[in-house]
């Protein structure tokens, strides 16, 4: 148990003093194999150092190349291009730095193009880099060499949907490590420059160097197909699964819909409208949006393909059009309050309703034809006396169900 907290402590003594060197010119990493410390720099100069910042008060700091020579008493020292240093504080664990100079490991980033293969650029782009990139390396002081991955970004502006029916032009940032010939990146959807630009420690080292690629012309189309439902007033009480424009598309009949292509012109060329009613194709249309109306009861999809003389894509969206139904309540209250006060069918996907009321001599008192709406108990202007009324309803469904209804209505106030 002594040996185990001796060891937790001097384990613990070691990350205090390891997150205790710093520079004021140069960037240090961490969390690397076989070392604690590598420090870089964009140019060493008399400047440049490495220091203890924590509370020892004695310091020994040496060459990997020469562990038993003491070149430093002091919390600090210059560093030196490509070499590892040991520093040892108050006689404790030695912390091992690896010292590298930017500057003469800098890439010439030449060109990056991509290829000339329009027919795979309808996903993907595939990048021709060329770039010299001397390594990047470290040695542990037990002599390993590890080299650190260089990575570089490429940069290039495409489009994301932002809803309200537009696409917004957005930067898409793309990691790589180099060396390498070519790299694969998403294929945009505008015209755009791909630009290549790092490593990560130029970057943290604030060095700015990169390349652009020449103007590249997209062959890559999308869509995003999106809905305008024409709605209707009406009743929730009276009609059920009423239009209303939302999503996904389930409603009483007939529908009247507008489907907006939203491709990334002038890219999209050609558009393609395929609606299929319970999977049996029904219709095609070439507009660049659409509109129909649906009037009978079924599961429809409605696919659209977008294209020029290369790519293509395609989206699609369902519309429910429900089955037909109707309820004849057998009271209602024409009495000025907000509940009950018309004579009203509750029904869904209705092509055609009439409704005729008769009184208890047979004659007529009212009519329509229109199933929103119904009769308020009044004849001619004036309420309608009390008690039970007769009415006949003829009526069609959108799924081919006739109706044919005949009963009593009690007016009640």
């Amino acid at each position: 148990m002594r040996k185990f907290i001796l060891s937790a402590c001097l384990l613990f003594s070691t990350i205090i003093v390891c997150a205790q060197l710093t520079s004021s010119t140069g960037k240090s990493y961490t969390n690397l194999t076989g070392i604690d410390y590598v420090f870089i720099f964009n140019g060493i100069t008399s400047a440049s150092d490495i220091t203890y910042t924590g509370s020892g008060t004695t310091f020994n700091w040496s060459k990997f190349s020469a562990p038993n020579t003491s070149i430093s008493n002091v919390s600090y020292i210059s560093p030196e291009d490509g070499t590892g240093y040991t520093l040892i504080v108050d006689g404790g664990i030695p912390i091992h730095i690896w010292v590298i100079d930017y500057k003469n490991y800098l890439p010439v980033l030449k060109s990056v193009e991509p290829e000339n293969a329009p027919l795979s650029q309808c996903k993907n782009v595939n990048l021709l880099i060329d770039a010299t990139i001397p390594v990047l390396s470290y040695k542990t002081f037990a002599g390993a060499v590890y080299n650190l991955p260089r990575q570089f970004n490429i940069k290039y502006q495409t489009l994301t949907w932002g809803g309200d029916s537009k696409w917004i032009t957005t930067d898409t940032i793309q990691k790589l490590v180099l060396p390498a010939s070519q790299i694969t990146v998403n294929a945009p959807y505008i015209n755009t420059k791909f630009k290549l630009y790092g490593d990560q420690y130029a970057t943290d080292l604030g060095i700015t160097d990169s390349i652009s690629s020449s103007l590249y012309t997209t062959n890559a189309v999308i869509s995003h197909l999106t809905t305008n439902v024409t709605s209707r007033v009406h009743d929730r009480n009276n009609e059920a699964d009423a239009p209303d424009n939302k999503t996904p598309i389930t409603y009483s009949a007939p529908i009247d819909v507008q489907f907006l292509s939203n491709a990334n012109e002038p890219t999209t060329q050609y558009y393609s409208w395929d609606i299929y009613k319970d999977k049996n194709f029904i219709i095609n249309r070439k507009d660049k949006d659409e509109r129909y109306t649906f009037t009978e009861a079924g599961t429809y999809n409605v696919k659209l393909t977008v294209s020029n003389s290369i790519c293509s894509y395609s989206d699609s969206i369902t519309v429910i059009v429900s089955e037909s139904e109707i309820y004849v309540p057998n009271v209602f209250t024409p009495n000025g309050d907000i509940y009950n006060n018309e004579f009203r069918v509750a029904y869904k996907s209705l092509i055609s309703f009439q409704c005729w009321v008769y009184n208890r001599w047979g004659r007529q008192v009212y009519y329509w034809s229109d199933p929103t709406k119904g009769w308020d108990g009044n004849i001619n202007g004036k309420k309608a006396s009390v008690g039970a009324y007769f009415y006949i309803i003829n009526a069609v469904g959108s799924d081919k169900k006739v109706y044919k209804l005949k009963g009593d209505i009690n007016l009640l106030r």
